[in-house]
């Protein structure tokens, strides 16, 4: 390939075009399409992973660098909804700071997970420990599996 400072160099016009690119793609979404109904497409934040025991399903939101008392979880009609905002840690007051890589996103989130209709919204329970928040939403009694004597 053309190896040429002109493409490499943080601020020239091909970085520019990079980071307009991504702006444009934090807009109006990433290209392509999920690749089935409950996925998402690539870069949808936070990442989550979603599974279930016999008593409950387990909702782990990967979200680093937040502050537990700013992130909104809220379960409706069994919708859950896991919301937040990751604010810049570069300084405002600094107007001469030349920015040559920004990799980690700022803004306002929002993720919804659909969950399966056994679960029981009066015994949900959030916790937030080392980037990762642990929302555990307990699965009905009738949901439970049954152990059946032989006789």
């Amino acid at each position: 390939m053309f190896d040429s400072t002109m493409l490499n160099y943080p601020g020239s016009l091909f970085g520019e075009f990079e980071r307009l690119r991504r702006e444009l793609d934090d807009v109006f979404g990433v290209p392509g399409l999920p690749g089935s109904i409950r996925s998402v497409a690539p870069g949808t934040l936070p990442a989550v992973n979603v599974g279930r025991t016999p008593q409950s399903v387990e909702v782990y939101a990967f979200a680093p660098g937040l502050d537990a008392s700013k992130i909104d979880v809220t379960l409706d009609r069994g919708v859950l909804r896991i919301s937040g905002e990751r604010r810049s840690q570069l300084p405002d007051d600094k107007p001469s700071l030349n920015v040559y890589a920004r990799e980690r996103g700022t803004g306002s989130f929002m993720r919804a997970v659909s969950l399966p209709d056994d679960v029981d919204p009066a015994h949900v329970r959030a916790s937030y420990r080392d980037g990762v928040l642990q929302v555990s939403i307990a699965r009905s009694e009738s949901a439970q599996p049954k152990r059946i004597t032989v006789q």
